[in-house]
């Protein structure tokens, strides 16, 4: 989408009618009494996508803003991804980073007024660990915790792991108040995975330490916070936080100027400008999330094998400057490995020249100079304000220049995970964000490792010859670095790998808008945290 005003076609003008009656059923619908003249409830559009209000099971973008709203973690990052003590006041790491004694600040205390303690850690992080959920991964490489006092805490490691404590600042390493929990369904133990009961408990009741609590929660439609009046910390700068089910940026957008949300958290770079010249702030910053390409080289469909030369062909043959404006406005930036801008070992990779002759020289070379045809199959997708289909007509107005034909094929996303992982797919498109501020993530996913997720997706059943085993061995390398520049150089190299790899083909980290009502102050963007609630005030 280009950033620019758009005739009112009959499409549009029917969409924009429908956007009106939103509009006037969000207002109606506003209950009197939320707001007094002292304070108010922060009102905050966004699509939810929640999975779970249950911290060892929750996975969502949604859910990281609420994991970190209404349970605390035993550390926190700061505006410059800096660890912060939290429930911990303090910490120490042996030499080989395999043991994390933390102590707990004894003023903690649940909301029930009960003191936050180690054996609610343990009991918190087994219960990650054995739910088996998507976030178990941050809690597998834990052999024993240890409680020798109500107020220390042992963690001992399998393996090396220089990034362990950012991953305890993940809002998915939630504590929570045991007793509580425990006492509505929820186990800890090896049998949690098929016995715990308690995740309809976490739908209407919470269990945390945090600055606020769970008030309702309504499917698909609301989501309430109230403040913590118990809260052990500094009170949180508003009485409510009220999440509106709002999936349209135009709706949020009509909201955020009609005063009915004080937040639009999915506005894109089009729908910003119509709020330009309002009293309405708009800021474009950063973000660590991305959108990607990635090819299969042991895909079914595949006419002609997708060799380096091949790969490497498809990706200078994409102009991403073009597709950058294209479809964000400018409002994003190139990467060319599948580490963020700003993680360690991200920054200062080469971009991928724009070379469509060179391309034809590659596919010559590699014995398609008249080109081929290839499939795509792709989520039918709008993310990060990057909408999948205008972004792959573009690459393939871009590949159709140097020969290769691209069939698009747009699938719900429970298609595409389908077809990715089981005759997989020879050119896709995928977005993703981060669970933590590290980057193993990174090269864990995307480092073509043997059992990897992309090696798998990318057929190396078929093709073994994508598998790299350096890309583990690096990243086993920087987990035990003793040093940051240390651990900076190896993710780095293991970023050089991974872009020379070309499976996967970072295209652009889209700017995050954070669109706010004039009188709302501390709305910031955090990698732990999403969007950190208690900060902000109206």
């Amino acid at each position: 989408m280009k950033l620019i005003p758009l005739p009112l076609t009959p499409r549009r003008m029917v969409k924009a009618a429908l956007m009106s009656l939103t509009l006037a059923t969000a207002i109606l619908g506003m209950q009197p009494g939320i707001a007094s003249a002292e304070e108010r409830a922060l009102v905050i559009a966004r699509d939810m996508d929640i999975n779970s209000l249950d911290p060892a099971r929750a996975w969502c973008d949604t859910c990281q803003i609420y994991d970190t709203a209404v349970y605390e973690q035993l550390v926190t990052l700061d505006k410059d991804n800096k660890l912060q003590a939290l429930l911990a006041a303090s910490w120490e790491v042996n030499a080989d980073q395999t043991q994390f004694t933390f102590k707990l600040n004894p003023a903690a205390k649940f909301s029930d007024g009960s003191a936050v303690e180690a054996k609610d850690v343990k009991w918190s992080f087994e219960r990650v660990k054995n739910i088996k959920g998507s976030g178990s991964f941050l809690a597998d490489p834990i052999i024993g915790i240890e409680t020798p006092d109500a107020q220390t805490v042992v963690i001992s490691l399998a393996k090396p792991n220089s990034e362990f404590l950012n991953q305890v600042a993940a809002g998915f390493l939630g504590v929570i108040n045991s007793d509580v929990a425990s006492a509505n369904g929820a186990l800890s133990d090896a049998t949690a995975v098929d016995k715990d009961t308690s995740e309809n408990w976490f739908l209407t009741a919470s269990a945390g330490s945090g600055p606020f609590v769970l008030d309702s929660y309504e499917p698909n439609a609301e989501l309430r916070l109230k403040r913590n009046d118990a809260y052990w910390g500094k009170p949180a700068g508003v009485p409510e936080v009220v999440f509106r089910q709002v999936k349209d940026a135009v709706a949020q957008a009509q909201m955020l100027q009609s005063g009915t949300v004080d937040i639009a958290m999915q506005i894109d770079p089009e729908t910003a400008k119509t709020l330009e010249g309002s009293d309405i702030v708009v800021e474009r910053v950063p973000s660590f999330n991305f959108v990607y390409i990635a090819m299969s080289p042991g895909a079914k469909a595949n006419t002609v094998p997708l060799t380096a030369d091949v790969r490497e062909a498809i990706s200078i043959a994409i102009d991403r400057t073009s597709l950058i404006d294209f479809t964000l406005g400018g409002a994003g930036r190139p990467m060319a490995t599948p580490i963020p801008l700003g993680f360690p070992g991200g920054d200062d990779h080469p971009i991928p020249e724009y070379n469509p002759e060179r391309a034809k020289e590659l596919l010559a070379k590699a014995g398609v100079p008249d080109g081929f045809t290839i499939q795509s199959i792709y989520p039918d997708l709008n993310v990060y304000g990057v909408d999948f289909s205008l972004m792959m007509q573009k690459i393939q107005q871009d590949l159709a220049k140097v020969g290769i034909k691209v069939e698009l094929s747009p699938v719900p996303f429970a298609n595409w995970r389908e077809a990715a992982n089981g005759d997989h797919i020879s050119l896709t498109a995928v977005f993703f964000a981060p669970d933590f501020f590290g980057s193993s993530q990174y090269v864990d996913v995307f480092g073509l490792a043997e059992g990897s997720v992309w090696a798998k997706r990318a057929g190396s059943a078929t093709d073994p010859s994508i598998v790299n085993p350096k890309t583990a061995e690096l990243m086993a390398k920087a987990l035990a670095a003793p040093t940051p520049e240390e651990t900076d150089k190896l993710w780095f190299e293991a970023g050089t790998m991974m872009a020379d790899a070309r499976i996967i083909v970072p295209m652009v980290s889209p700017d995050l808008i954070l669109a706010y009502g004039p009188t709302i102050k501390g709305v910031r963007y955090s990698a732990c945290c999403n969007l950190p609630l208690a900060e902000i005030t109206n």
